[in-house]
């Protein structure tokens, strides 16, 4: 802000009230309109916070006696802002040049070359700081982490599901204010911006945060009891969370907008959820790709046969497993895997495992013995053998 803009803000008619307030009245004022215009009242809302900002200056000022009889003096003693710079002198104003008549007043040069030295400038220094205007920024909310554990089946195809989170979100009890009266003050050291900048050599600046206001902008005169004044408060929600279908064990996913809402209007921050999935009696998972192995009798395998697969939440699919089938195979069903991102379906891939019973007897044992006799000549291992000995 220049001194100019400061000389021609009335904070009496910002505030409401008249010049001869007395602190109270000031304060009450203050109070109301406050409440009223606060950004976390009135979200999204850039006039309500822009209002916000003015009230809280003109408070910062007219609270103080000292800057207040500093302010009354300056508006006195340029016609209470009615002056223009350069050119023809307007009705109750006077001509003069801004940068003419703080030149002094600013480098501290004294009364010399037509400037104001000593009193006049610590009035301006003492209501300005650091020459910045108190500039609440709104504050993104910080993000969040969840966790969520699923079925097999509900990370396959999606599921909704509840999650009870605790974040900070402003206090109810002061409106998030952070004073018991809903009455904060402008901070002194940051003069409102939440920040400060230090010098980092080369002529560069760093910005950090304000360690007096904790980045608020603003601090409690008297500090409300829930929050101790920080204006932030824990909070409990249960939010219903669509997980999407396809998700794997151990994916993160980030939902925009979820996490704790913003300070002053600003945007809410995101919310991560780590899932976890459980394992499935019967299924497996590869990718898109859903995997499952299906007992075959040895004449299935040698002869070949049609064999009924289950699948994960439909009806069985019939699969053609070829003569000479050997263990291990994979057959695949299209479609009938997880669900992807562009809403098709990977496949389910069939792994043959032939079944040897435990015993025989009867027809079915004279059968083997009938088989064993007649491919007695052949010998499963004989290539085995050729390739060790050749290596």
């Amino acid at each position: 802000m220049s001194t100019k803009d400061f000389i021609e803000k009335d904070y009496y008619k910002v505030l409401g009230v008249p010049k001869d307030a007395t602190e109270a009245e000031i304060k009450k004022a203050y109070r109301k309109l406050a409440r009223e215009f606060h950004p976390d009242a009135n979200k999204n809302n850039p006039k309500a916070e822009e209002r916000f900002k003015e009230i809280s200056e003109a408070n910062d000022v007219l609270s103080d006696p000292k800057r207040r009889k500093e302010y009354d003096e300056a508006r006195t003693l340029f016609g209470n802002g009615g002056f223009r710079q350069g050119g023809p002198a307007g009705p109750g104003g006077f001509n003069f040049d801004l940068g003419d008549l703080f030149g002094g007043a600013h480098t501290g040069t004294g009364t010399g070359g037509g400037g104001f030295g000593g009193g006049l400038g610590d009035v301006f220094g003492g209501l300005f700081g650091r020459g910045g205007a108190t500039r609440t920024q709104p504050r993104r909310g910080q993000d969040i982490e969840s966790e969520v554990t699923l079925s097999f089946t509900e990370a396959v195809d999606g599921a909704t599901v509840p999650l009870r989170m605790s974040s900070s979100a402003p206090c109810k009890s002061c409106a998030g204010t952070g004073d018991k009266n809903g009455t904060p003050r402008v901070c002194p050291t940051c003069v409102g911006t939440g920040q400060v900048s230090r010098g980092s050599g080369g002529g560069f600046s760093l910005t950090d945060p304000c360690v007096e206001c904790k980045g608020r902008g603003m601090i409690a005169q008297d500090p409300c009891d829930v929050c101790k004044g920080s204006g932030r408060a824990k909070s409990a929600r249960t939010m219903q969370v669509r997980i999407p279908a396809g998700v794997s064990d151990g994916q993160r996913i980030r939902l925009r907008g979820k996490g704790a809402p913003g300070e002053r209007g600003g945007p809410a921050g995101d919310l991560y959820v780590v899932v976890h999935v459980g394992a499935h009696p019967v299924f497996g998972r590869k990718g898109d790709n859903l995997t499952v192995t299906v007992p075959v009798t040895f004449p299935e395998a040698v002869l070949g046969a049609e064999i009924r697969v289950p699948t994960l939440g439909g009806p069985p699919v019939t699969l053609k497993l070829p003569p000479g089938t050997p263990n291990g195979r994979t057959l695949r069903a299209r479609g009938k895997g997880a669900t992807r991102k562009d809403g098709s379906r990977g496949d389910l891939l069939v792994t043959v495992e032939v079944a040897v019973p435990p015993s025989v007897d009867g027809k079915a044992l004279d059968a083997l013995e009938s088989y064993r006799e007649a491919t007695a000549e052949q010998d499963p291992r004989a290539e085995l053998f050729k390739a060790a000995k050749g290596a």
